[in-house]
């Protein structure tokens, strides 16, 4: 006996989903016939020269932007104490963008690690400051632009909304408590209350 209700559709798979499996496949079939065509050209110490001494610049460049990161983790803190102590509100004016792109320099460092000779040149692409200034930007607008356009009920608009502006029209992420609600645990039968009202 059917009762006439149609099953719900499958969610429409996204094209990242359905096309990285396949950019994968290719990306490893080109490093491993880049390796066998240098090989065959140079001979098997080059290549391994090359691996050897991509994975040595890779870990360096690595040790260095971790460094780099723990330094403005550690002058931010430091910069928080003594804004807490005065009364000041902390800014964040003393930043370049060359700081900001820790997180680029690190997946540089990270390609140059991998054995392969186009994640090598990739992984060099990111040790050049305009090109980590240029992704930087692009990777913040196609935040921005996804994060305004996010549907309603989506967890894009959560975020969205958990946004609260300061005075002084700086952004602040925080979230709403409220003091007169139930602070007791849970009832199993008792509905949960709505995410959003």
């Amino acid at each position: 006996m059917t009762t006439g209700a149609t099953p719900p559709l499958a969610p429409k798979r996204s094209r990242a989903r359905t096309f990285l499996p396949l950019g994968i496949a290719v990306w490893l079939v080109l490093e491993i016939w880049l390796l066998t065509v240098v090989a065959n050209a140079t001979g098997a110490l080059t290549v391994l020269a090359l691996l050897v001494g991509g994975a040595v610049l890779g870990a360096t460049v690595m040790k260095r932007a971790g460094r780099r990161a723990f330094q403005n983790l550690t002058t931010t803190f430091q910069q928080a104490q003594a804004a807490a102590q005065t009364g000041e509100v902390p800014s964040a004016a003393g930043k370049t963008g060359a700081e900001d792109r820790n997180g680029f320099l690190m997946l540089g460092g990270l390609l140059l690690m991998i054995p392969g000779l186009v994640s090598d040149a990739a992984g060099l692409l990111l040790l050049i400051p305009q090109v980590r200034s240029f992704l930087g930007r692009y990777a913040e607008k196609a935040v921005e632009r996804r994060m305004t356009a996010a549907p309603p009920g989506s967890l894009q608009d959560a975020f969205q909304q958990a946004r609260m502006r300061r005075p002084d029209g700086k952004v602040v992420q925080g979230e709403v408590v409220r003091e007169d609600a139930n602070q007791g645990p849970r009832r199993p039968d008792e509905p949960r209350p709505p995410l959003m009202p």
